[in-house]
């Protein structure tokens, strides 16, 4: 016998968009739901066990995908309460103005936004105040109009910032990257604990279930009721196939419905796409909501590289290394003629995690290599092509077609920074060009837009299609700029969470709302 639930509201996924969703509608007389595939990711000593979380992958989903040959991978995608966020590394940047519009990059063309930086500017700063980030506006020649960040910057390390002062003395612009952690004289962080990719033990990460679900669920909130281990199969339609009316979810050994007056998406770019494939009817035999057919396609996850730096003289004795980003190469009008992308510091590196990858010289002088390296993320925009996409194959597992684009800029980017860094004294550059296993800034699978033949939402993540459904995860996003889409994601979710407030429940206004983002688009 199959058990039934109900609620107003129906959350698929607790990432960031799910969880920007379920603080917009606080208050406001709503039951909600929220449904998540995996469990609440659990305080123990192995969440900073290099062993146990970079080489057995103790938190990954464990999936296997196909590519677009019809190869198997296993992705590095994670399903918790929190989502990716709990491994991220906590970088908050905002996208540029320029990431906004459509833009010749040397690969193609970026597609444009239905809306511009000012509009989601309140939303960003609101953001960055939920996730507690440090960072220092005006630093970088790059960045938006805004206002302070709710923290001062995290300080550089010594090493680092002789590294920042050698970049600055050859004309370049290095700036503080902004963080989500909670660091300072009285913050829960403990410095040198691993950190990039691994969840926080002590809960210093302004991850989404930290900052955003967890104090919702400290308070024991009536309307909200969270539930774990819910894979949702499918979503059911009415017979006119404009209003979806259920989700079907598999719980251990049991089958829930679970019906809903709403129904929003938020399962990540390609499970949030592979959803509305798997929901297809016979009103909507290509998948729900797919009267474009642009469902699934689009996808994007950047060009990344990992660079390490080094001297063969000196240590880098760091604890906390993600401090330093630059954007000189970020936009067209860069040093180099033509935008390449973005630089920031990665968390440091250790020996267990070069024994676990790379060339087998590299894994046997791993402890000298990691004791001295400089470590850094290099990324640039990958296009948004149409034929890189996600599809369901018979069996319904996951294919994820991802050719490479733009990547002559991106590998122009590694050589130039490269350059920087032998004259910064750093004179071994170790690059590590990272494959299609990649996915942690995946977007773009149900892209937005203000007209449904080119998009799949209209520019509030409400589906064109049917009325009751949204989709507010990194899925929206038509381009995916050259920075960390974190933040982006979170400022839109709370953005369309408003939006969606207004629509469900008139005359109520989520605190610290008044007045944001209020252009109609």
């Amino acid at each position: 016998m199959t058990a039934t639930l109900h609620a107003d509201v129906v959350i698929v996924g607790s990432g960031l968009g799910g969880s920007a969703v379920v603080k917009s509608l606080a208050g406001a007389g709503l039951s909600v739901i929220v449904l998540e595939r995996g469990g609440f990711v659990r305080q123990e000593p192995q969440n900073w066990d290099i062993g146990e979380v970079s080489l057995k992958r103790r938190y990954d989903a464990g999936e296997t995908w196909l590519d677009g040959a019809g190869r198997p991978f296993v992705p590095r995608a994670y399903y918790n309460v929190g989502g990716a966020t709990k491994f991220f590394g906590g970088s908050a940047l905002r996208f540029r103005p320029s990431d906004f519009t459509a833009r010749e990059l040397e690969g193609g063309l970026t597609a444009a936004w239905p809306f511009d930086y000012a509009e989601l500017e309140p939303w960003y700063a609101r953001a960055e105040a939920l996730l507690d980030v440090h960072g220092a506006a005006g630093e970088d020649p790059t960045e938006g109009p805004r206002g302070a960040y709710p923290n001062l910057p995290l300080e550089h390390e010594p090493e680092i910032a002789r590294v920042a002062g050698r970049l600055a003395a050859q004309g370049l612009h290095p700036f503080h990257l902004p963080v989500a952690v909670d660091q300072g004289p009285k913050g829960r962080c403990v410095k040198g604990s691993p950190c990039d990719g691994f969840p926080c033990k002590v809960r210093a990460k302004g991850d989404a279930e930290n900052r955003i679900l967890r104090p919702l669920l400290l308070r024991k909130e009536p309307w909200l009721d969270v539930r774990t281990g819910c894979l949702v199969e499918r979503l059911e339609t009415d017979a006119s196939g404009v209003r979806v009316v259920a989700a079907r979810v598999r719980q251990g050994g049991e089958t829930l419905r679970v019906e809903g007056g709403t129904f929003v998406v938020a399962a990540g770019a390609v499970n949030s796409a592979v959803l509305l494939l798997r929901s297809a009817n016979d009103r909507w035999p290509a998948g729900l909501a797919n009267s474009s057919g642009l469902v699934g396609r689009h996808f994007m996850a950047h060009n990344n590289t990992v660079i390490m730096a080094l001297s063969p003289f000196r240590l880098n004795p760091t604890r906390f290394q993600k401090t330093l980003a630059l954007h000189d190469y970020y936009t067209a009008d860069s040093p180099a003629g033509r935008a390449l992308g973005a630089v920031q510091c990665r968390g440091k590196v250790m020996p267990e995690m070069l024994r676990g990858r790379g060339h087998p010289l590299l894994r046997r002088v791993a402890v000298p290599v990691s004791r001295r390296s400089v470590d850094f993320w290099l990324m640039s925009e990958d296009l948004p092509l149409p034929e890189n996409r996600v599809t369901v194959d018979g069996s319904s597992r996951i294919c994820l077609d991802r050719r490479p684009s733009n990547t002559r800029a991106h590998r122009a980017l590694v050589r130039l920074f490269a350059a920087h860094l032998r004259r910064a004294g750093l004179s071994i550059t170790l690059v590590d060009e990272r494959g299609v296993d990649a996915i942690q800034h995946q977007c773009g699978t149900l892209r937005f837009g203000s007209d449904p033949r080119s998009s799949v939402l209209d520019p509030w993540c409400r589906t064109h299609d049917l009325e009751n459904l949204w989709c507010i995860d990194g899925s929206f996003m038509p381009s995916s700029a050259a920075v960390n889409p974190s933040l982006t994601i979170l400022a839109q979710a709370l953005r369309a969470g408003g939006r969606l407030r207004s629509v469900l429940a008139p005359g109520t206004a989520a605190p610290g709302t008044a007045g944001q983002g209020t252009n109609e688009v």
